[in-house]
């Protein structure tokens, strides 16, 4: 059996990560993903909680044919024991997956095998532009699986991300 990581900060789960998470099934028997910045919320750039993450990801990944194991990591400042502070939160897992440069660094001096991903369509799916299309109350909801449409929605998080997103400058 092969067990595989995959950490993101997910803000929000989107088409791109799901397309991952469609890919890593095929290599692995069950699947970690690990919440990234898990004690960011109620920002612009991070603008729903570990907990909303959480339904996100798990309510999206119920039709794949995966065990899955969804586990908040919160940041730790100090990289040296970033992969040790990981591996502390989350089940055991053979192979990590990722793309970032730092993680993959991380992740191999540790000496855990690491996999990069295929990005899909990253000049749309990618967090940054969902929300920006979610603060400007652009089209965002095709960029994501409806499921994770359903959480935003019951959290009332497009609010949420406007409301953050405003300053209290008078334009000066």
């Amino acid at each position: 059996m092969t067990r595989g990581f995959y950490i993101g900060r997910f803000q929000p789960y989107h088409n791109g990560h799901h397309r991952v998470v469609e890919q890593i099934a095929t290599e692995v028997d069950e699947l970690v993903v690990g919440i990234g910045s898990a004690g960011d919320s109620h920002s612009t750039r991070n603008p729903f909680t570990a907990g909303e993450r959480i339904m996100m990801i798990t309510k999206a990944l119920v039709d794949f044919d995966l065990v899955t194991y969804v586990v908040p990591i919160e940041d730790l400042e100090r990289n040296a024991v970033w992969v040790s502070h990981v591996q502390s939160m989350s089940p055991n897992f053979d192979v990590a997956y990722s793309n970032n440069p730092l993680v993959i660094r991380l992740f191999g001096e540790a000496g855990v095998e690491v996999r990069q991903s295929p990005m899909f369509d990253r000049d749309v799916l990618e967090g940054t532009e969902i929300r920006d299309r979610m603060v400007a109350d652009d089209d965002w909801q095709d960029l994501v699986p409806p499921s994770v449409v359903e959480v935003i929605e019951e959290s009332d998080g497009i609010d949420r991300i406007q409301q953050v997103s405003d300053t209290d400058t008078n334009g000066e």
